[in-house]
């Protein structure tokens, strides 16, 4: 991949719930970017934190600490107006196609939302601008006066996938985008987002849970365990030699097409649940479940670092 300029940065981003006397902390201590024009995938057991971490980073969430630049520009900093204004860069698209759309409007004013909040068209030119943004995601521009549930599953997340591209964002965090489609569908969707990427230059953040589809999908991946990242690099370096035990125990679960290669290979089962976000262990948080931990591990917090050029992980074995 060609030396592109960095879109997103991401400095030490925190984001803790205080639930009771307790505190949650879904997403701690992360520091990446993303360049423009590419895929990050990022990947990791339920409640790891993906979701919250694309939603701080685009400031759904207030963060607890840290900062997340766009352009050089810290998006933490900036007033209601200022971040109203930001929106029109950054949009998401949401994993349940059949929760993120209001079942009472109509499908033209679920996508001319946003056109309406920012302006950007009215009258004649809104209806026309629907119904290009409808033809984009290959759905039928005369269904505009539909509502959401005379459309399937992969068609709502095609109206997702349109709202969020109304207001021409240069950034998206999918999260989960296809978690709840039918797997016939998941492709079709897959292969829609990165139809227009190409054809509007657009950056993603691409959450799953679906390693084959992130690999097939990402330009890098970032892997995530109890609110911090363990391993990011390059798609084909990450899935051909992954450093950190979890990433090689994710990596170990993906069934391989090639039966002898299947048979012969080494499945491996980590031991134990995932330890509670509201109590992680001391010291790597993965150690409680690591088939290679030592005696530091509980101890001392691996640091994030950068073990070979673009392939960074956080374990004691590299230090």
């Amino acid at each position: 991949m060609e030396k592109r300029d960095t879109l997103i940065e991401v400095r030490n981003l925190k984001k803790f719930f205080k639930i009771g006397d307790n505190t949650l902390k879904a997403v701690n201590d992360l520091s990446f970017e993303i360049k423009r024009g590419e895929t990050l995938g990022v990947v990791g057991e339920s409640g790891c934190g993906k979701s919250t971490a694309g939603r701080t980073i685009l400031r759904l969430y207030e963060p607890t600490a840290g900062d997340v630049l766009f352009e050089g520009q810290s998006v933490m900093k900036l007033n209601h107006q200022e971040m109203k204004a930001m929106r029109r860069n950054m949009q998401m698209i949401f994993q349940d196609p059949y929760a993120s759309l209001n079942p009472r409007m109509t499908v033209g004013d679920i996508i001319g939302e946003a056109l309406d909040i920012h302006g950007l068209a009215s009258g004649q030119k809104r209806k026309e601008r629907i119904q290009e943004l409808l033809s984009l995601v290959s759905l039928n521009p005369e269904h505009m006066n539909r509502f959401p549930h005379e459309f399937s599953g992969g068609q709502r997340q095609r109206i997702g996938i349109a709202r969020a591209l109304a207001v021409e964002p240069k950034f998206i965090v999918c999260d989960e985008p296809i978690s709840a489609l039918d797997v016939s569908v998941q492709a079709q969707v897959v292969n829609l987002l990165q139809q227009l990427q190409e054809k509007m230059g657009l950056t993603y953040m691409f959450i799953a849970h679906d390693l084959s589809m992130v690999k097939y999908i990402s330009d890098r991946v970032a892997v995530m365990y109890l609110g911090k990242m363990v391993e990011l690099a390059d798609s084909e370096k990450l899935y051909e030699k992954p450093l950190h035990p979890y990433t090689q125990a994710l990596l170990s679960a993906i069934p391989i097409p090639d039966p002898e290669v299947e048979r012969k290979r080494e499945r491996i089962v980590l031991q134990g649940d995932v330890p509670s976000p509201m109590n992680p262990p001391s010291g790597c948080h993965f150690r409680t479940r690591c088939p290679k931990a030592m005696p530091e591990c509980s101890a001392v917090e691996p640091v994030w670092k950068e073990v070979e050029p673009g392939h960074f992980a956080a374990c004691h074995l590299y230090n």
